[in-house]
């Protein structure tokens, strides 16, 4: 069995999440992240440094975008490959709810998931839910 983590629980983990990472070491090796959350991640760090506003906080933005590469870099990363992508596609095709731009992301997250007979483990609910055969885990409560 092996776990994804969304990219919510990612970031509370590089928090220092104390019920995320007993979690995470209760479960490890079987624990995986996604290519997307990498994505996800990323983008957020790098708007952040990119906005002007945030000058003065240069290197608070840099440590915490250099303290999530050094985490990747340890991480079992899943891509969104062939298999996914067919996964994708179909919950796309069969599920018209699912076909929402806001949804896009966490949606990829499902299908690499599912392409990999995982448990997606996030506090998304509301989404995550909405994917059939989707199996779902909260690890902060």
């Amino acid at each position: 069995m092996i776990w994804v983590l969304d990219t919510d629980h990612v970031s509370l983990l590089l928090q220092g999440n104390q019920a995320v990472l007993s979690r995470v070491i209760r479960h490890y090796p079987n624990v995986a992240i996604t290519i997307v959350t990498v994505q996800e991640i990323f983008n957020g760090w790098i708007i952040r440094i990119n906005n002007p506003t945030q000058t003065t906080n240069l290197v608070r933005l840099y440590t915490n975008l250099w303290t999530a590469t050094e985490y990747f870099k340890g991480e079992r990363i899943l891509n969104f490959d062939d298999n996914a992508n067919a996964y994708y596609q179909r919950l796309l095709n069969e599920n018209q709810q699912l076909n929402k731009k806001r949804l896009q992301k966490d949606l990829r997250i499902a299908a690499i998931a599912l392409s990999v007979n995982g448990i997606m483990v996030t506090r998304n609910q509301r989404d995550f839910s909405q994917v059939p055969d989707l199996i779902i885990e909260d690890w902060t409560q």
